[in-house]
C-alpha cells in the first residue's frame, strides 16, 4: 500500500458529504484525486503516523513536502466558491493571502504554501484582532486590472439583485420563518447598496468569508494570512459580516447587542471601511444565511444565531430567540 492510499478522510468531512449521491461520489474519488495530485506535483505526505489531515467545511487539506519544502495540498468539493478560489489567490500572489503554488482546475486541487494551522486569528484577543484583520483586508482589496482571472467573479451588486428576487420567494416557500420587517430590511439593503455598488466605481476583490478561523499565521510567524476566500467583486464592506456572526460568546454580558454594533464599527474602521455600509450588508447577508438554514434540518442553532445578528444590526432584536450568550457557534447544536 502506498503512502497516498493511507491518508484517512476526517470523520466530519465524511459525514458531511455522505448524505447524497454527489457527495458520496466525491468521497469515493478522493483517494484517486490525492494520488493524481501527489504524482502531478511530485509531492510526499507530511503526516505523522496516525495523524489526520486537516479539513474545512468543503475541502481536504494534506500537509505535504515537495523537494524538501513545506506545502499543503487542498482538494475541494467542486462547489461554486471552490471553482474560483484559484483565480483570487493568483491575483493576490501571496500578499495578504496564502500563496498559490500550483492549481488543477479539473480536480479542484490547489498546492498552497504551508501556514501554521495551530495559529488562527480565533486565538487572538478581540482587543488586538481588529488591527490584524483590518490590515489583511486592506491588502486583499485590490482593484480590477486586465488580467483574465477577474472574469471569474460575480459582482456583489449582481448578488444583491439576485437576492432581491430570491429572498422573498424563499421566505414564502419556507413558511415565513421570521417577521416580514426583517425581510424588508434585507431587501432594502439589496436595492440601495446594490445600486450604490454599481455606480460607485469602487470595485475591489472581496474576500467574503474572512472570519477568525480563515486567518492563519505564516509558517515563520511573521504575519497573518487569509485562506478560503469565496471571492466576489464589489464593495469591500461586504466582507465584514463573518466577523460579526462568530465569537458571539465574547460580546459584553451587560449589552451584547451594543457590543455587536461596536464590533462592526471597530473592525470597519480598522480596515478603512464605511461602518454604516458594513452594517447594512451584514443585515442582508445574515437574512440570506437565515433562509438557507431554515431549509436545512438540524440547523436551528445557526438559524437562531443569524436571526439574532440580523435583527440586532437592524435595531430590533426578535422575540423568542436565545439570549446572545446562549447562542451556539456556527455548526453547533442548540443546547
Amino acid at each position: 500500500m502506498t503512502l497516498h492510499a493511507m491518508i484517512p478522510i476526517p470523520a466530519d468531512l465524511h459525514a458531511r458529504y455522505n448524505r447524497d449521491s454527489a457527495g458520496r461520489d466525491w468521497l469515493a474519488s478522493l483517494p484517486g484525486l490525492i494520488r493524481e495530485s501527489m504524482e502531478r506535483w511530485n509531492l510526499e505526505p507530511d503526516l505523522e503516523p496516525g495523524a489526520q489531515p486537516w479539513n474545512g467545511h468543503g475541502a481536504l487539506v494534506i500537509p505535504v513536502r515537495r523537494d524538501g519544502g513545506l506545502a499543503a495540498l487542498k482538494i475541494a468539493y467542486p462547489h461554486e466558491e471552490a471553482l474560483v478560489e484559484r483565480h483570487a489567490l493568483a491575483l493576490w500572489n501571496g500578499d495578504g493571502a496564502v500563496r498559490l503554488l500550483e492549481a488543477d482546475a479539473d480536480s479542484c486541487s490547489l498546492l498552497l504554501e504551508r501556514l501554521d494551522a495551530s495559529n488562527w486569528l480565533e486565538h487572538v484577543s478581540l482587543a488586538e484582532a481588529p488591527d490584524i484583520w483590518g490590515g489583511i483586508l486592506k491588502r486583499l482589496c485590490i482593484t480590477p486590472d486586465a488580467r483574465a482571472d477577474w472574469l471569474a467573479f460575480e459582482h456583489i451588486a449582481a448578488t444583491a439583485e439576485r437576492w432581491s428576487d430570491e429572498l422573498p420567494q424563499d421566505w414564502e416557500r419556507l413558511g415565513r420563518p421570521f417577521p416580514r420587517w426583517l425581510l424588508e430590511a434585507a431587501l432594502e439593503v439589496c436595492q440601495t447598496r446594490g445600486a450604490v455598488g454599481r455606480r460607485s466605481a469602487k470595485d475591489v476583490l472581496v474576500h467574503t468569508d474572512l472570519h477568525f478561523m480563515n486567518v492563519l499565521g505564516s509558517a515563520d510567524g511573521t504575519e497573518y494570512l487569509a485562506i478560503d476566500p469565496q471571492p466576489r467583486i464589489g464593495e469591500a464592506e461586504f466582507a465584514v459580516a463573518p466577523i460579526l456572526w462568530n465569537r458571539i460568546g465574547e460580546l459584553p454580558l451587560r449589552d451584547p447587542e451594543g457590543g455587536l454594533r461596536e464590533r462592526c464599527l471597530q473592525f470597519s474602521l480598522a480596515a478603512g471601511l464605511d461602518p454604516e455600509a458594513a452594517r447594512q450588508w451584514s443585515i442582508a447577508r445574515e437574512v440570506e444565511n437565515a433562509l438557507r438554514y431554515a431549509e436545512k434540518p438540524g440547523h436551528g442553532g445557526d438559524l437562531a444565531r443569524s436571526l439574532w445578528v440580523a435583527s440586532t444590526l437592524a435595531g430590533n432584536v426578535l422575540d423568542g430567540l436565545p439570549k446572545a450568550h446562549d447562542l451556539p457557534g456556527p455548526g453547533e447544536a442548540v443546547s
